[in-house]
């Protein structure tokens, strides 16, 4: 168990910093392309909100990814295909039960959970905060 909380810990460490980073950058992505394009209208706005979506999209595919390689690292799942399905669905916290880790990895793949039930909230979070500033919704018209 010592194990798992200390591989957990490191991981879930590094996706705090790409998720840190991923947000950094997609905020200076936002800030071209609001610059670039000169956001006024609703068709801009709402090209704004579909480039946010997909730049946390890509953040959390690359921690998604990184788990997977992990549990490949490890040795915990078979191949990297069924790694990066097992990861998906715990990171998402969908957590189908169809493929599971060996008996001594379980806290290893919970934590993946909470990470991940941490950073879509965080994203959401980060999601509205950018609707509301540079998408088509507005304080007190939307919310």
């Amino acid at each position: 168990m010592v194990l798992n909380l200390c591989v957990g810990t490191i991981v879930i460490s590094l996706t705090v910093l790409i998720h840190t980073f991923g947000l950094i950058a997609i905020t200076r992505m936002m800030a071209r392309l609001v610059a670039h394009l000169r956001m006024h209208g609703r068709r801009s706005r709402i090209i704004a909100m579909i480039s946010v979506v997909m730049g946390l999209f890509a953040v959390m595919t690359a921690e998604v990814w990184l788990w997977a390689g992990l549990y490949r690292l490890l040795g915990i799942l078979s191949d990297f295909e069924t790694a990066l399905y097992f990861s998906t669905i715990t990171f998402s916290t969908v957590g189908y039960g169809d493929v599971v880790p060996a008996h001594a990895w379980r806290i290893l793949a919970a934590l993946e959970g909470i990470n991940g039930f941490l950073l879509i909230g965080w994203s959401t979070a980060y999601l509205i905060a950018a609707g509301t500033r540079v998408g088509p919704f507005k304080v007190g018209e939307h919310f």
